[in-house]
């Protein structure tokens, strides 16, 4: 039996090393493996390139490992709600490939379903395709690290010639996700909007840890419910149902609205 069930996050993220490139599931702050990050964060891993949709916020989610300065880069689609991220990019401290957001989901799924690239017609006719998007700045405020020009191709579609731009998939060395439940094989559940960037991000990694709330043995959980198949994952933790969750912003209706 295939038992891939881990002793806690720490054991679990142990052997990923500085230098590391890293797929994160979450969206805002809904589904990320914080106790994932956290045990990342204080085994004092750096220089870490970190593929996820955004950073969190200054003192959540991928906000702490940037707060702690252990982030070299960042490829995301959506960057603002972090004032932390603003300073160290705008400073020079930090280098983004900013993705749009469906662009980012591709990659990642060809890049777990063994595609090199594809293209897409998002991006053409902007500096997505064109090039010269500021990647990292210089101190004094210039472009130290622009984004390259990408290939275009013209392709007919339905009689209507239409351009693409070629997107080159994603692959990193390790991924992170949390799950609602899973069991000792490594499939997964995912509770409603949190399952957003996890499977994606589980795909990508070389090496995928999950966290999650219920494990459960295996053949407990029903088939036609399982989101991602035990075979994108390689690690497994039970981090309980009472976690910490939080949202970015609370917004509730006043009486009689």
């Amino acid at each position: 039996m295939i038992d891939k069930q881990w002793g806690s996050p720490a054991e679990a993220v142990s052997d990923i090393p500085d230098g590391s490139s890293l797929a994160v599931g979450g969206f805002g702050l809904s589904g990320n493996p914080i106790a994932l990050i956290e045990a990342l964060l204080a085994q004092g891993t750096k220089d870490l390139s970190v593929v996820s949709n955004n950073c969190g916020v200054d003192d959540w989610g991928l906000g702490v490992l940037l707060a702690a300065q252990r982030i070299r880069k960042m490829t995301s689609s959506y960057v603002g709600e972090n004032k932390e991220f603003e300073r160290q990019f705008l400073s020079g401290e930090l280098e983004l490939e900013l993705t749009p957001q469906g662009t980012l989901a591709e990659k990642l799924r060809a890049g777990g379903s063994g595609i090199a690239a594809f293209y897409t017609q998002t991006g053409v006719g902007t500096q997505v395709a064109e090039g010269g998007l500021p990647r990292r700045y210089n101190p004094d405020g210039s472009v130290a690290v622009a984004s390259p020009v990408k290939d275009v191709r013209t392709f007919d579609v339905d009689g209507t010639p239409r351009d693409f731009v070629l997107e080159e998939a994603i692959t990193t060395d390790f991924s992170l996700v949390h799950a609602a439940r899973g069991d000792r094989h490594g499939n997964l559940v995912f509770n409603k909007s949190a399952r957003n960037f996890n499977p994606l991000a589980a795909m990508a990694g070389r090496i995928c840890i999950a966290q999650v709330e219920q494990l459960v043995e295996p053949g407990e959980l029903d088939p036609d419910a399982v989101h991602l198949p035990g075979v994108f994952v390689h690690r497994i933790v039970e981090v309980g149902s009472d976690i910490p969750k939080r949202i970015e912003r609370r917004t509730v209706a006043t009486e009689g609205a």
